[in-house]
Parts: structure tokens; sequence; C-alpha cells
């Protein structure tokens, strides 16, 4: 069968000026994809998952029209992008990471309104649909504010709600808890459950591993505009074998890890500033065998080990064993 999303060998390739001296610049060529082929069934929450910079945005404008993609072809819905653009955009609602689509002079109230409009809902319909999404969501409280007078989670939650005005079959939402607080991330995941239990297919792109972990049915792991994994999280954590875990938390310079990474059985490793101490992700073999020597090799290097903690294999760690960078890395091109 056919998924509701079909997207075969897409690319875009974008040509930048990177300034050489005070008067000189070349021309650069970024490929933000470099041919990815996917397909996303009707009903699924699919995750596309990746580090900054990893295409994860670029694919989201291309399949909802913002972009033109340099190459390849997609069908969304049944209809072909580039050929069928307003159909795709008539049967889609869209949430983009740090959305600045929202008019802040008007009220949330005012916003959905206008954007049901834009949908060809009658004003009657806009006015309910718009009434519905607010009492849904538990917007009430600002619903009738400025959104110039709304924090950056308010915001994020009214770009939600702006997705959800045409009733589309299809949403995708591009990192859809970003600046939303513990409890109103948990809160919009749980609408995300029953917006696909009524039937809706999602497409969520998220840097984090744990709402990738519990929410999606599929993940595609994206890096540098490509697809490095697909499959289920059970599916991609039993594609590292019997590899496993360690991960080690303190003052640990790039010479002790270099000669961590050296040590027999060591398969990869990864380090990453977490809350101003340094931590340290090794993928091994065998835990059991390899923590004395891990210890030993740091501490011979003069690292200082606040914690040190065996794991189960996580999604991160998927993409450390296959990269050898965590997610929280930035590989945007500069």
């Amino acid at each position: 069968m056919q998924g509701q999303v079909v997207i075969n060998k897409l690319s875009k390739t974008y040509h930048t000026k990177h300034r050489k001296g005070l008067f000189k610049s070349e021309e650069k060529l970024v490929e933000a994809l470099k041919g990815i082929s996917l397909e996303i069934q009707s009903g699924e929450i699919f995750g596309l998952l990746g580090p900054n910079g990893a295409g994860k945005t670029t694919l989201i404008k291309c399949l909802t029209t913002l972009l033109l993609p340099t190459s390849g072809e997609a069908f969304i819905n049944g209809y072909r992008l580039t050929k069928d653009d307003n159909a795709i955009r008539a049967s889609t609602g869209c949430m983009l990471m740090g959305e600045r689509g929202l008019y802040w002079k008007l009220t949330g109230r005012e916003n959905l309104v206008f954007f049901g409009a834009l949908y060809h809902l009658s004003s009657k319909d806009r006015v309910t649909r718009a009434n519905q999404i607010i009492e849904r969501l538990n917007l009430g409280e600002i619903a009738d504010r400025a959104v110039e007078s709304y924090s950056s989670g308010q915001r994020m939650k009214l770009a939600f709600a702006k997705a959800l005005i045409n009733d589309a079959p299809l949403l995708i939402l591009d990192e859809p808890t970003n600046t939303l607080d513990v409890p109103s991330a948990r809160e919009l995941r749980a609408i995300v459950r029953e917006l696909n239990a009524d039937g809706k297919t999602v497409i969520y792109t998220t840097h984090i591993m744990s709402e990738a972990e519990t929410l999606c049915n599929r993940v595609a792991i994206v890096d540098r505009g490509e697809v490095l994994a697909l499959g289920t999280v059970d599916e991609l954590k039993a594609s590292m074998g019997k590899e496993e875990v360690i991960r080690i938390e303190g003052v640990i310079s790039s010479k002790a890890a270099s000669a961590v990474e050296s040590l027999v059985g060591v398969k990869r490793s990864a380090s990453a500033d977490v809350n101003g101490h340094q931590q340290l992700t090794v993928v091994v073999d065998d835990q059991r065998v390899l923590l004395p020597r891990l210890i030993e090799s740091l501490t011979a290097h003069h690292a200082v080990i606040q914690k040190i903690t065996p794991e189960e294999m996580t999604l991160e760690d998927v993409f450390i064993a296959r990269t050898g960078r965590t997610l929280a890395e930035d590989t945007r091109v500069k």
C-alpha cells in the first residue's frame, strides 16, 4: 500500500556566499538534503530525529511547499509536490519551529479565525473551530489577549493551535515542545496522541530522545541531510546487536577521552557539555569487562570522575554509534 507521504530521492542545495577578506567573497554549496527517501503510512506518528542542522526543518519546509526542492519528488495526501501545491497546503496542518507567522497585534482568537478564513472556512465554521481548539488546548485565559503579550511558550501553543484550524488529515510538527515548560510539553504530547487516535497522521521532528521513544511509531534518524537509520524504536536499538552504553560525567580532557576511545572493546565514544560538566558516552561490547579499564584509563589521564553509569541503549546511543557525535552537537553550516 502506498503511504500517505512518499518521498523519493528528495534533495535541496543552497548556494551561499562566504566572505573571504574585506572585499572578496566566494560561493559555497550547501547540501541540506541529499536524496532522502521515506514512506509514511496513514495513521502513523512518524519521528524525524536529529541534531540542529541535520536537515529536518529543510525537509519539512519542502513538504509544506515553503521551499522548492532541487531534485527528487514527493507525494503528500496523494498530491504531487510542485504540481499540486494548493491541494497539499489545504490538506496539511503545519507548525514550524520558532514560527513567526502569528500576528502579534491580534488576539489569539482573532489569529485562529483569520487563518480559518485563509483555509476558506465559512464565517460560522471558523469561529466554531477556533473556539473548539481554544477549549481543547486550554487557551481560554490568553485567547483574548494580544499575542504580543504572550510568553514564548504561549506563542508556541498558539502556533500549535493554528496547525489544527483546518482539521487536516496530516499534521507536520517541527520541534513543537521547544520553549514549553515540562507540564505544557507533556500536555501537548498527550494531545498529539489523541489526534493520532482520532485518525490523523503526524510527522514529528525533535532532538529530544524521550519524545521520540515514547511518542513515535517509527523513527528516521537524520544527519547532515541523509537518513542514517529507519524503523521502530525497538528495531533501531536491536540494530546495535549486543552493544552496551556507559555514561561518565566529570572533568574529562580531550586527551582522556581519546585514550578511552582507543581501548580494545570500545566501539565509539562522544563528548557533550551537560550542565557545565563534561559527559562522555561510550559504546562498548561488554560493560562488565570494560568498566574497570575505563576508570583506570581516565584516572591515568587525570580525569575527575563525578558519576559513572552503565545504561541501556537509547536512540541517542544509536546516533552516537553511527556518527561518533551526540544529538546536542549543532551541525548547521556557518
